[in-house]
């Protein structure tokens, strides 16, 4: 793997990361107009059911946004052949600034001292990875072992989410989406880099076909949680977990699993969790000081008070 390629593949996810902005603030803003139509106040934003989000899926602004989203995808698989997975799927961090700047002056809103905070927590977070990813990641032979235990793993998370959304759907708020969309993805980004990698190795059977269809699952179930986080959080928020949470777990995935950091020292390993730490710092921290979030919790308090009067 040249130094060449390693550049083309940043190039290539940051174009991704950019379309991916655009395209989610369309999408966001496809469901903030459905919910206006079913008479709910924007800023009390809740969870789609079914014939909302079919209703959703009609829009103009949406279907936009799911072409630029499309063509993020396409460039992020093509990055993914190009380098390892822990130095493509940082990247999409910048998608989270030019959101933030996209949703305030769509939305009028000044972000606050404490969101800019937030934002430069997260970007200087996954930069960090970035960077040192670069400069050690490996191209590892994917083998039928790593390959049970990237969907080993994905079933356990699958069964969880399955439990939690049983047990405690009503109480889900917009980071709880987002948590379940960035770990979602993060298997997206896993598997397609799997597959990716078993073509390259000639060896596309039954395993690689189930793979593949696992990763069309968890697109499919990460989407439907997207949707629901636009609809209970601003899009930068959301764009936040995505481009924080699942690069994170991907990583996770890419050192634990798949081998793209063996032979590593230590003191290296020390400095990737600092940078992560302080990636996920950002997120939590974005997810209460973000002025969209507090003008919501605002409302519902005094919604609250009045109809305990």
């Amino acid at each position: 793997m040249t130094d060449v390629s390693r550049l083309l593949a940043i190039a290539l996810a940051a174009l991704g990361a950019f379309s991916m902005s655009f395209g989610a603030q369309l999408q966001n803003d496809a469901v903030a107009l459905q919910q206006k139509s079913q008479r709910l106040k924007s800023s009390l934003k809740s969870v789609l059911n079914l014939r909302q989000l079919l209703n959703v899926m009609k829009r103009p602004r949406w279907l936009a946004g799911t072409i630029l989203l499309g063509l993020a995808t396409l460039l992020q698989l093509t990055a993914l052949g190009l380098a390892p997975l822990i130095v493509v799927q940082p990247v999409g961090v910048i998608a989270l600034v030019s959101t933030s700047l996209l949703n305030a002056k769509f939305n009028q809103t000044k972000l606050n001292r404490a969101t800019v905070i937030a934002i430069g927590f997260c970007t200087i977070g996954i930069a960090g990875f970035v960077v040192m990813a670069s400069l050690v990641a490996t191209e590892p032979q994917i083998d039928d072992n790593k390959l049970r235990q990237v969907l080993g793993a994905l079933v356990v998370i699958l069964v969880i989410f399955g439990l939690a959304f049983l047990r405690f759907a009503k109480k889900f708020g917009a980071l709880t989406y987002i948590i379940g969309t960035g770990v979602l993805y993060g298997f997206v980004a896993t598997l397609a880099k799997v597959v990716i990698k078993r073509i390259e190795q000639a060896q596309f059977e039954w395993l690689t076909v189930f793979c593949a269809v696992a990763l069309l699952g968890a697109m499919a179930l990460g989407g439907w949680f997207v949707q629901n986080a636009y609809a209970s959080g601003p899009p930068d928020l959301v764009i936040a977990g995505l481009t924080v949470i699942d690069p994170l777990v991907a990583v996770v995935i890419g050192v634990s699993i798949l081998g793209e950091m063996d032979g590593v020292n230590g003191w290296f390993s020390i400095a990737f969790l600092a940078c992560g730490a302080t990636a996920i710092s950002g997120v939590l921290m974005l997810s209460r000081v973000h002025p969209e979030i507090k003008l919501a919790k605002n409302l519902k308090a005094r919604i609250t008070r009045r109809r305990a009067v």
